[in-house]
């Protein structure tokens, strides 16, 4: 489960992990005669933590990629410590707080064929992900390389009659675009009438453990007081002069923190609402509970690995 969470976000990104997966989590459990808690539990957190690999594997990296400077590959061997030192964290404390759940069981489901490998599909994802790293090393926009393989999957599903082109349209989510639009008028207008200058006595100056580790909780504070995409957007043109491993560490600390609170992103307030469809009750004291336990130690360690990455590779 870890591991098919872990890869589906840093490749599909998180919105996949909660959309497309924690569904699957659910039949699949009963299939099994699992409890479903542990690994819908694991969707969401993994959905934030898992993000840190790839550019595109959360909106709050795109932003962190556009102002590190960092070439695609660079940014993914800076990260890829960290990330694993974050679902390590993950991995260990859900084993362990979710003992009870995943000794016992209920009675499976009955059998079902399983479909077919969606061949064209993961050889179009293969290809886009090579095309990312093509077109950083080119000097052009990675977002090149996603339109081309969201184009291919288009057309070949429009030639079949899978889907119709107002269901593309749709796909598109132009109202969360818009609202993504918004935000960032919203956050600028609050960053430029006080609020930049506040925080600018907060962020650490530097690149040292110790600024690196201020930065990480700074952001993770943020993140779950006004969501990680607003803290994302505030934070990181205080983080550009200390260099991109300031900007990597604001990073760490918006995609850990929201799993600390279910307003500390996006990802997780829909997760919360994709649960209730399949009649599981999440309270809110339970999430809280398993965030204080996962959030402080994912995020220390996954900046111990930054740090240790940036001193071995630099940027």
């Amino acid at each position: 489960m870890f591991a098919v969470a872990s890869v589906i976000t840093a490749v599909l990104s998180l919105d996949a992990t909660v959309v497309l997966l924690t569904p699957v989590v659910f039949v699949t459990a009963a299939r099994l005669g699992a409890r479903p808690k542990p690994h819908v539990y694991a969707c969401t957190h993994l959905s934030n933590t898992a993000s840190l690999l790839l550019p595109v594997s959360n909106l709050t990296n795109l932003l962190a990629f556009a102002a590190s400077g960092l070439s695609f590959t660079r940014f993914a061997a800076l990260m890829a410590l960290p990330w694993l030192a974050a679902i390590a964290v993950e991995y260990v404390v859900l084993r362990r707080f979710f003992a009870a759940d995943l000794d016992a069981g209920t009675p499976p489901a009955a059998e079902v064929a399983a479909p077919a490998m969606p061949l064209f599909a993961l050889v179009t994802v293969a290809c886009t992900l090579a095309g990312f790293v093509l077109t950083s090393v080119v000097g052009v926009d990675p977002a090149w390389a996603a339109l081309a393989g969201a184009l291919t999957l288009a057309v070949r599903a429009l030639a079949r009659r899978r889907t119709t082109p107002v269901a593309i349209v749709r796909s598109a989510a132009v109202p969360f675009l818009a609202f993504v639009l918004a935000l960032g008028v919203v956050v600028r207008a609050v960053v430029d009438n006080g609020l930049a200058s506040a925080l600018g006595h907060l962020v650490p100056d530097g690149t040292s453990l110790p600024a690196l580790l201020g930065t990480a909780a700074l952001a993770a504070v943020l993140a779950n007081v006004i969501n990680n995409l607003p803290a994302t957007l505030v934070l990181l043109p205080l983080a550009v002069p200390s260099g991109a491993g300031a900007v990597l560490a604001v990073l760490l600390g918006v995609n850990i923190g929201p799993n600390l609170t279910y307003a500390g992103s996006l990802a997780t307030l829909l997760w919360r609402r994709i649960v209730h469809e399949h009649d599981t009750d999440i309270g809110l004291g339970e999430f809280t509970r398993l965030g204080l336990l996962v959030v402080p130690a994912a995020l220390t360690l996954a900046v111990v690995a930054l740090w240790g990455s940036l001193q071995m590779i630099g940027v």
